[in-house]
């Protein structure tokens, strides 16, 4: 059986090796790059299942590798930040990022994340009941080729932005908690992460339009068509 591959994108030695040798202690087959340039080239070449990204790298930094990668080829992208900044965290999600990790953190943490992101996108490729159409408004989500259209316009989604989306159109007009979302998109239990979801909500509204989302405030956020919503 093929090992799931890692890609670990950091230029601090010390962490660099101390994550590279857990996960291959994990299970996992890990290449290591130590810039923008060649992390960007790795990727291109070994095609990682998922990308361990520190945001400060020579070269260029990891808001644009993740840029370069998601453009190539989509992939989950968990990044590396030495601040706990909101910014930083948009930014960061705004160009692909699926999750974040702010240090220090715990191996185990780590380890932990990176199951949960690869476990959905796993599911969701088995998943036969994402093989049909869904339709709000002018919105088409093609669950079997993952592709998304608004108008008939034809819109690129990181991964997690695609599940995300699935999960608000078959709920259609019903309102899900951040929690709920976690849970469902990310498969994390508990509510810890709710920057990550509204991070994602906000990029999702930048591509696909702002009228589509709503936002129940103190609640959640719930999908449906603008014509249909109550004044």
């Amino acid at each position: 059986m093929n090992r799931q591959r890692i890609l670990v994108v950091e230029d601090e030695p010390t962490i660099a090796r101390a994550v590279a040798d857990r996960l291959a202690a994990e299970g996992f087959a890990v290449d290591v790059a130590v810039d923008g340039p060649s992390a960007v080239e790795r990727a291109r070449a070994g095609e990682p299942d998922l990308i361990v990204l520190d945001v400060m790298l020579p070269g260029f930094d990891g808001l644009e590798v993740c840029r370069r990668v998601q453009a190539e080829r989509p992939v989950p992208v968990l990044m590396l930040t030495a601040r706990d900044d909101e910014t930083d965290l948009l930014v960061g999600l705004g160009v692909g990022a699926d999750d974040y990790i702010t240090k220090p953190f715990s191996m185990r943490v780590l380890v932990a994340r990176i199951r949960a992101v690869l476990r959905r996108v796993g599911r969701s490729g088995d998943d036969p009941a994402r093989h049909g159409t869904l339709r709000v408004g002018p919105l088409e989500v093609d669950q079997r080729s993952r592709r998304v259209r608004v108008d008939g316009r034809e819109v690129h989604l990181t991964p997690t932005e695609f599940d995300l989306l699935v999960c608000l159109a078959r709920n259609e007009r019903t309102v899900l908690t951040r929690a709920v979302l976690l849970e469902q998109v990310w498969d994390w239990a508990g509510a810890g992460g709710t920057r990550v979801v509204d991070g994602h909500v906000k990029a999702l509204r930048r591509k696909l339009g702002a009228g589509l989302i709503r936002t129940v405030h103190g609640v959640g956020y719930a999908l449906e068509a603008p014509a249909e919503r109550r004044p």
